[in-house]
């Protein structure tokens, strides 16, 4: 999936190099951009949903009709309120992580003291802390997501220019 100009391979690596850099550099102006992108998506989704009533069979029609309706709905607060979506979006993802990681803390030490390890324990251990701290502070952790992401985007970004570089053998 790469492109060949001027004899140099361009990977997938530059757009997460740039994302991430954004991430950085703007995250406010970024993450807004990110919300309104996100609003299109479930605006242009939503009317997929509801042509798909009308042509596909597959699907019951009642389903097809509450996600069309619902992401219409979606799309359109979305739009009409990007900068409560770009911090709301972020917030939410970070509730998500958190619960996600006090299920998982929690799985690992049981994991830990029935057979797995001291390994095992002191992971899920970790992980619970992890989801705690989430939890106690959303809005906090969500201003941190830009960055985090950013300098992820930007590691993984620049890792996968040299990998592209290395398979092409330059």
């Amino acid at each position: 999936m790469s492109r060949i100009f001027g004899g140099f391979s361009c990977s997938k690596g530059s757009p997460r190099s740039i994302f991430g850099i954004l991430l950085l550099t703007a995250p406010a102006a970024t993450l807004v951009a990110l919300s309104v992108f996100l609003g299109l998506y479930l605006l242009f989704i939503g009317v997929l949903e509801l042509v798909r009533v009308f042509v596909d069979r597959t699907v019951p029609w009642y389903w097809s009709l509450l996600i069309g309706v619902a992401g219409i709905v979606a799309g359109i607060v979305v739009l009409n309120h990007p900068l409560v979506s770009a911090l709301a979006i972020p917030t939410a993802v970070v509730i998500y992580l958190g619960v996600l990681a006090i299920i998982m803390g929690v799985i690992g030490i049981i994991a830990g003291l029935s057979g797995g390890g001291f390994g095992s324990f002191l992971l899920g251990l970790v992980t619970l802390v992890i989801g705690i701290l989430l939890l106690g502070s959303p809005l906090t952790s969500a201003l941190a997501v830009p960055f985090v992401f950013g300098i992820i985007l930007l590691i993984e970004g620049v890792l996968l220019i040299i990998w592209a570089f290395r398979v092409r053998g330059v």
